[in-house]
């Protein structure tokens, strides 16, 4: 069984019909940690393949849908085997309302309506809504078909004519390097830090590697660990280019800092090489030459003629955490971050999806389709070798990252292309639909995750806008932007809140979801997409601090009490490196008058994700499991509670989830500041964070030493 195979089920089994909520659930006594957590490690690692309908755009921190499920199935099953029961079966949560106030990409509400709840979801960004909206809305694949073919018609000939060799091949992708200026003397200095620009994802086994000279730029074979070489005009050629992290040499031998030569202005381009598709199919490298040149000019000139007939994006970048970078480099409108040829065939492609005549929603799957079709095509995207996808998209960084040695590829594309628009037309938007109509999910059967059918309802769903004046039914999704401290929710209607909120000191969203709003309220991908120049808004849970962060979310767990019914279950994933996180979290909890009845550790996103990294591995995310206070339940004795994290701690690594110490000390503290929400005004917070911080050292220590199980 390899990762990509459905096993169909003979007999899925018909699950029960959860209709309410128990008084202890195994949410929050007897979580099937260790067998999720196995099943999300192999979803995380292709998370596009196994949750498509949440994967037709880029959002991040995007969760896993089979811990979400898991989550659901738990908080309406008593114990252990019949929470596993309700995963693994047809269960159906009949009449239940599951509320997501962070939506994000869409997780919650697709799992939700998997299972036949009734599904709200709220995000105070336009483009996460619309990345839910794919997730749920119903396609029809024939007019989808016919919609594409019409846009092809428009576009494709020139799009594909501008990306063409003297001979009319195509070309795939073009390299660029940006050229700087020696504040010392003046000469251009080709941003190079490597002269190898192509090479093997396994170079030890393919060594062969394409490099090039700085000088004049030809385009030289070779192999990845060379040392010195000349090129075909004589000049020689070291491994080494003119930058070593944030210092240039110029060819003069001056040495300064890239900023300081920059001196706040972007930097200039300049291309070198091409990967040319031969009329045999086979791909080759060759450098520029002068057709190249004129080709990239003319582009250029049909910008300036037609920019009032294409769509180009708008606006500015904002001063803010994850914009500073490109700013410094001189980056301020989000039209610098493309080039010339890519602003035209991109112009002729969303002013083609703009005047599209189509029916709504496939029309605003297109335009979602285009929007996910920038990450790959912009002068922020890099080349990331032979043996993988060649492109490398502007957000493998979790910030908006200049590149040296930008790539630009073909934006419409061709079979052999990577990140195109017709590409991910098949890779998104088909398998997505696929994935809607007949949803899979991960089981472990015959002690392997297997891929299974028959589990879940259909995503496809009629969207509502606002609460739905005879109240939610089977068949209704109701997705919202907006500020999720002030819905339209009636109080106590609502069983579940299921969330992952944001961190905080965390990635900033809207500061990166803004590059693709420049281009979507052009296009107006859906009746009620904002016209604002910036996705920022007042009411993001977004905060450096920890008082801004705590006010903040403060806020929207007010909100949860107010719509959860009196036995409802607040769930949230949570994760955070600094303790001035939890502190804020449980204060906030607190004050909203919620105790938190369970900490769940559970395999995270991605060990590696960039968002949780800090200076200790991690692979885990919480589970916080919230009750109103009336309930009378919630953990009270922080001892107690540290001994319950430390025994699902232990139970986890026994069972062969890699635990970090990151993950214990987030976890521990977690449940030792937990207790805060139980009796807030008979505890001083300062002195448990350092008992927190104490015993959360004592469980370093001791579980580190523990042997891993298998």
């Amino acid at each position: 069984m390899t990762l990509f195979d459905i096993e169909l089920r003979a007999d899925p089994g018909v699950g029960d019909v959860r209709t309410g909520i128990p008084k202890i659930t195994a949410l929050e006594a007897d979580f099937p940690a260790s067998v999720l957590s196995r099943i999300g490690e192999h979803e995380s690692w292709r998370k596009e393949v196994h949750r498509p309908a949440t994967s037709t755009h880029k959002w991040w921190a995007k969760r896993l849908g089979s811990i979400f499920r898991g989550i659901l199935t738990s908080a309406v099953s008593e114990d252990y085997s019949s929470a596993l029961a309700a995963y693994e079966s047809a269960t159906r949560l009949d009449g239940l309302t599951v509320f997501d106030p962070f939506s994000g990409s869409g997780t919650t509400v697709v799992e939700a309506a998997k299972l036949g709840a009734r599904a709200v979801g709220w995000d105070i960004n336009p483009v996460a809504t619309l990345v839910q909206r794919q997730a749920v809305q119903r396609w029809d694949m024939a007019e989808l078909e016919r919609a594409y073919k019409l846009i092809e018609e428009r576009c494709r000939l020139e799009i594909d004519r501008v990306h063409r060799t003297a001979l009319g091949e195509s070309v795939l992708y073009y390299f660029w390097v940006n050229i700087v200026a020696c504040p010392e003397c003046g000469v251009d200095t080709r941003l190079f830090s490597s002269h190898v620009f192509s090479q093997n994802a396994y170079p030890k086994r393919v060594p062969a590697a394409q490099i090039v000279c700085p000088t004049c730029l030809d385009v030289v074979p070779g192999r990845y660990d060379f040392d010195v070489l000349t090129c075909s005009n004589g000049h020689r050629v070291e491994r080494e280019g003119a930058v070593t992290r944030n210092l240039m040499t110029c060819p003069r031998g001056h040495t300064s800092k890239v900023l300081d030569a920059l001196a706040g202005n972007a930097p200039r381009s300049e291309m070198y090489a091409k990967i040319v598709l031969g009329a045999d199919g086979k791909k080759r490298y060759e450098p520029i030459v002068d057709h190249d040149q004129a080709l990239y000019l003319e582009c250029s000139d049909l910008l300036a003629q037609q920019s009032s007939e294409v769509v180009l994006p708008g606006g500015g970048l904002e001063d803010g955490q994850n914009t500073r970078q490109a700013i410094r480099w001189g980056f301020t409108k989000w039209r610098q971050f493309f080039n010339d040829r890519q602003l035209y065939s991109l112009g002729l492609l969303g002013a083609a999806i703009r005047d599209l005549d189509a029916g709504a929603a496939e029309r605003e799957a297109l335009a979602t389709l285009f929007s996910g079709t920038l990450e790959f095509n912009n002068m922020f995207c890099s080349f990331k070798g032979e043996g993988t996808g060649a492109v490398r998209h502007m957000f493998s960084h979790h910030i908006l990252k200049p590149e040296r040695t930008p790539l630009e590829a073909h934006p419409w594309g061709t079979p052999a292309s990577s990140g195109s628009f017709s590409t991910l037309f098949k890779s998104r938007l088909v398998r997505a639909h696929a994935y809607k109509k007949s949803p899979t999910d991960q089981v472990v059967l015959d002690d392997k995750v297997n891929r299974v059918s028959g589990l879940s309802l259909t995503t496809e769903a009629t969207l509502a806008d606002s609460w739905p004046a005879g109240g939610m039914k089977r068949g209704l999704v109701y997705l919202r932007t907006g500020d999720s401290s002030r819905t339209d929710l009636p109080d106590e209607s609502v069983d579940l809140v299921v969330t992952d909120p944001p961190y905080m000191d965390n990635v900033h969203y809207s500061e990166l979801a803004d590059f693709f709003h420049a281009w979507l309220r052009e296009i107006v991908p859906f009746s009620g997409y904002p016209d604002s120049v910036t996705t920022r808004n007042l009411g993001e849970v977004q905060s450096v601090t920890p008082e801004g962060f705590g006010r903040a979310i403060f806020r929207v767990w007010s909100e949860c009490a107010r719509v959860l019914k009196p036995e409802g279950i607040l769930a949230f994933t949570f994760h955070q490196a600094r303790i001035s996180g939890w502190v804020s979290l449980v204060e906030a909890l607190a004050e909203a008058g919620l105790v938190v009845t369970a900490v769940q550790p559970v395999k995270g996103e991605m060990a590696t994700s960039i968002t949780k990294n800090g200076s200790e591995p991690s692979n885990l995310d919480s589970i916080v499991v919230c009750r109103k206070r009336e309930s009378g339940l919630g953990l009270k004795d922080p001892r107690i509670a540290a001994e319950i994290g430390e025994r699902q701690l232990s139970v986890l690594k026994a069972d062969g989830v890699i635990v970090g110490k990151g993950d214990i000390r987030s976890v521990i503290r977690g449940y030792v500041l937990a207790t805060y929400a139980s009796d807030p005004s008979n505890t001083d917070i300062a002195s448990l964070a350092s008992l927190a911080d104490e015993l959360a050292d004592e469980q370093v220590a001791r579980l580190s030493a523990e042997p891993d199980g298998e």
